[in-house]
């Protein structure tokens, strides 16, 4: 089967590269990677009066999108170190915090959840980056043109995480049948191609005009930039990134006192990724961001892989590897009291305290979400979360939502109200 796909793509390629080498001319707005390219022609060429078909080629597989078991063994900063482009010797102050390249690259994929080998391949194609040295003359920003001095690394790539998150979990749910160029060409997605290869598709076209998107979404454009950096996307796919009969494992309420039921299913991070996150908040006398004296405790067994400026990471399946298996990403946590990497939490044991730690938050909270080989896990879809009994329900609207348990039914509300209190 793998030789037969193997020469059919080969076929695809091919057909698509003639379309795309006789219709790759830049229209004047927007930054383009294929400047070299554009600057030759004569003539520029007329957009389409309507709508379009999109390119039926597929550049990368899901499990190059998201973080997933093909991360294992991969490093961010030998892959930068061997090209010896501008990355490598990139710094940036993240906060308070003086980050290298590498260093925010992987923060970025780990905590958008996106592939770091695709944000990798984004900042080549887009800036050169990573190949491309200052004295080569290297573009003087990564992913997009901006006079603002604020939009480093950081701001753009975590931008293009969340960008591509959006595409892809909007695929995953149905939605996303069109896309829209910066020049304004409306493009209908083939349904042939992967979910990843929509979600990029959407992002390119955030970032181009139609000419410039036909050649970045085909076999020349970021499929190229990918398959120089690590060779073919598809060799190291994980084909059954989510198991037909997944289901969630055991846990409980990530609590032991009475707290209340915030926030309903919405965007685990950024604002871009699947609705897999629920909210609570501890039953305090404080108002606003505060530190919590209440424990949020851990909702199964497992290890702690990953700690950050409020997030506390735990793996489940024991094998240390954020990208495998089931995680649980408890956010808003303390520094005081956290819980250490390397530690082996079992139900019920303190994960830390609930505070505003982490990201924006308009008091405090706990913000908890699941994924499983690097997905995020929807709490309004077909593996909803079970925390003790309770089961969450999506209202179709972000942030609504209900838990449910037996005949009981507490609904998501912002203020802490005797109806959105809930406990084991």
């Amino acid at each position: 089967m793998k030789l037969r796909r193997s020469f059919w793509r080969v076929i695809q390629i091919c057909i698509i590269c003639v379309v795309c080498l006789s219709a790759c001319v830049r229209p004047e707005e927007g930054p383009s990677p294929f400047e070299g390219i554009s600057t030759d022609r004569k003539k520029e060429q007329a957009l389409p009066e309507g709508p379009v078909d999109g390119l039926e080629f597929s550049m990368i597989p899901d499990s190059e999108m998201v973080f997933s078991p093909s991360t294992v063994g991969f490093s961010i900063s030998k892959v930068i170190t061997s090209n010896g482009g501008y990355l490598a010797d990139y710094a940036e102050m993240v906060g308070e915090v003086q980050f290298s390249g590498a260093e925010i690259v992987e923060r970025v994929s780990r905590e958008y959840s996106v592939h770091p080998r695709l944000l990798l391949a984004v900042i080549e194609m887009a800036g050169g980056w990573v190949s491309v040295g200052l004295q080569d003359g290297v573009k003087p920003y990564p992913i997009y043109a901006s006079e603002s001095a604020q939009a480093l690394l950081f701001t753009q790539l975590s931008w293009a995480a969340d960008t591509l998150n959006f595409g892809y979990y909007s695929r995953r749910v149905g939605g996303l049948p069109v896309i829209w160029t910066l020049d304004g060409v409306e493009i209908h997605i083939s349904d042939s191609v992967t979910d990843a290869s929509a979600a990029v598709q959407y992002f390119l076209a955030q970032i181009y005009g139609y000419q410039d998107w036909l050649m970045a979404a085909g076999p020349l454009g970021l499929y190229a930039q990918y398959a120089g950096l690590f060779g073919d996307p598809f060799a190291d796919e994980v084909e059954d990134l989510i198991p037909k009969d997944l289901a969630q494992p055991e846990m409980a309420l990530p609590f032991e006192e009475d707290w209340f039921y915030t926030s309903g299913p919405h965007s685990a991070w950024g604002s871009g990724a699947a609705w897999a996150a629920l909210d609570f908040a501890p039953d305090e006398e404080g108002f606003g961001c505060y530190e919590s004296d209440a424990f949020v405790t851990a909702a199964a067994d497992g290890m702690v892989v990953r700690i950050g400026d409020g997030i506390v990471v735990q793996d489940l399946d024991g094998d240390g590897e954020e990208g495998t298996g089931w995680t649980i990403l408890y956010m808003h946590i303390a520094d005081d009291g956290k819980a250490v990497e390397g530690d082996t939490l079992e139900v019920g044991d303190p994960v830390g305290h609930s505070s505003c730690a982490g990201g924006p938050a308009t008091g405090t909270h706990l913000h908890i979400a699941r994924r499983y080989n690097g997905e995020w896990i929807p709490a309004d879809q077909n593996i909803p979360f079970n925390l003790s009994g309770w089961i969450s329900q999506g209202d179709g609207v972000e942030y609504d939502g209900k838990l449910a348990r037996a005949q009981a039914v507490v609904e998501a509300s912002g203020f802490p109200t005797d109806e959105n209190k809930i406990n084991r």
